[in-house]
């Protein structure tokens, strides 16, 4: 602890930003006329806390078909990006066994809306409709996907056959889509790039139908079919027609974050009240004061000084603990906060651990400073072992609940193993700095009560 002067410095330093994350909810570091660094630090609450939709989806496949894994996965990964890009924050799926995902929505007011959104599967055709445009709205059928490749894309003769459209590419080519505003004023379109290989196919086949339709297919719905003026060879498009904004950015997500592998249907779906989660909220913020007030009053009634120095190392903790679940972006579950609120019981341990050690040292005659270094060094491998059990029971229970899609097992865990690692470096770094800065000219044997002798 030579160093114990850098060490206080770099302290105070993190400890006065740890201050400044906790009490803001967004961090800005200004740099000349720019800006270094910038991010938003709300505390997030989950679903439990604040609110909102818990919804339980299954592959829609029946039973005794197996669903791959990477398919499942890749559903899932497309229904987050889908529900991110919606404005869905917070958004947490997770896969629960081999056909199931879990999602939860925080602070949805719409469920159904959501839900509903995210389970379709937005195949986008382009669709040769030769001289005759089809309404906008109308369900038509396709040859995408058909085994008999030899299926006139004209109505049949005798009227009574539907009339089956040839699909010249699909959305499948799309390198990304975008709202745009449309021809009229209040209207929006969604203008899209195709990759290169889409681009050239769809070159040719507008530089050989001039002044034909081309129908732009929304799940076998119609959604415009505008005229081809001249060949269109740059890879660029729009899809055009009487879009809301909301409604064009649904589909330039839908389009941009691809179809679902499998097709998922909803097998359960429940909403959960913010009235519980305040509720909730304020009887754990309860406990947990009530719960550090018996650790400090605790510390400071048995080991006297080196106690108060603890709890001052103890406060400390908990508001480093805080500003890393906000810069980090931890959303608090009702588990997760008991999983602090237990990481507060570990950091008081090691410290009893040192504090014993540094009680047997005094009364063996050894001076205050040897005795600090002696505590410290003696107690380490129990501190070390019984923090490290902890961290691998968190590894454990964060690899069950994202096993079995139990995300309260799983905020638990997280909670807990960042709780254990602040409170491994405030016990082994700022309880030592501190203690060292305060008792090193200090004489143990002429105060005695001070240490609980």
């Amino acid at each position: 602890m030579r160093n114990k002067n850098n060490w206080l410095v770099l302290i105070i330093i993190l400890l006065a930003f740890s201050l400044w994350v906790d009490l803001v909810d967004k961090v800005e570091i200004p740099f000349g006329d720019k800006m270094l660094f910038e991010r938003d630090v709300p505390i997030n609450l989950g679903l439990d806390l604040r609110g909102g939709l818990q919804a339980l989806l299954e592959a829609d496949i029946p039973s005794e078909v197996a669903v791959d894994a990477a398919e499942l996965e890749n559903a899932k990964t497309i229904l987050e990006n889908r529900a991110n890009a919606l404005g869905v924050s917070e958004v947490t799926m997770q896969i629960a066994g081999d056909r199931r995902i879990v999602a939860e929505f925080p602070g949805v007011t719409n469920p159904e809306e959501v839900v509903a959104s995210l389970k379709r599967t937005a195949l986008l055709e382009f669709v040769d409709m030769g001289t005759t445009p089809v309404p906008a709205g109308t369900t038509i059928q396709t040859d995408f996907g058909l085994t008999d490749t030899t299926v006139t894309p004209t109505p049949a003769a005798d009227g009574t056959q539907p009339t089956v459209y040839h699909t010249v590419m699909t959305g499948a080519g799309l390198k990304s889509a975008a709202v745009a505003p449309g021809q009229l004023a209040g209207q929006y379109a969604i203008s899209f790039v195709l990759e290169s290989d889409a681009s050239d196919i769809f070159a040719e086949y507008t530089s050989t139908h001039s002044g034909q339709y081309l129908g732009i297919v929304l799940d076998k719905v119609v959604v415009s079919a505008p005229i081809i003026n001249e060949p269109i060879t740059g890879g660029q498009g729009s899809i055009s027609g009487s879009f809301t904004q909301d409604e064009a950015q649904t589909l330039a997500v839908q389009l941009r974050s691809g179809s679902l592998p499998i097709p998922i249907k909803v097998v359960e779906s429940r909403t959960v009240g913010a009235t519980l989660g305040e509720e909730s909220v304020r009887k754990s913020v309860l406990a947990g004061l009530i719960g550090l007030s018996v650790v400090v009053f605790f510390m400071a009634v048995y080991y006297r000084l080196p106690g108060i120095i603890a709890d001052l190392a103890l406060i400390c903790y908990a508001i480093f603990s805080l500003m890393i679940f906000k810069m980090i972006g931890v959303v608090l579950t009702l588990p997760g906060i008991a999983g602090f609120i237990l990481s507060v019981g570990m950091a008081v341990d090691a410290n009893v651990l040192i504090f014993e050690r540094l009680k047997e040292e005094l009364r063996s005659g050894r001076n205050l400073r040897q005795a600090i270094d002696i505590a410290w060094e003696r107690a380490w491998p129990s501190i070390r072992d019984s923090n490290t059990s902890t961290l691998i029971t968190c590894v454990i229970l964060y690899a069950f609940g994202n096993t079995f899609g139990a995300s309260m097992v799983k905020g638990f865990s997280v909670t807990l193993a960042l709780g254990v690692g602040v409170s491994l470096f405030t016990a082994i770094i700022v309880t030592r700095t501190f203690l060292h800065t305060v008792l090193d000219g200090v004489k143990n044997a002429e105060h005695p009560s001070w240490f609980g002798l």
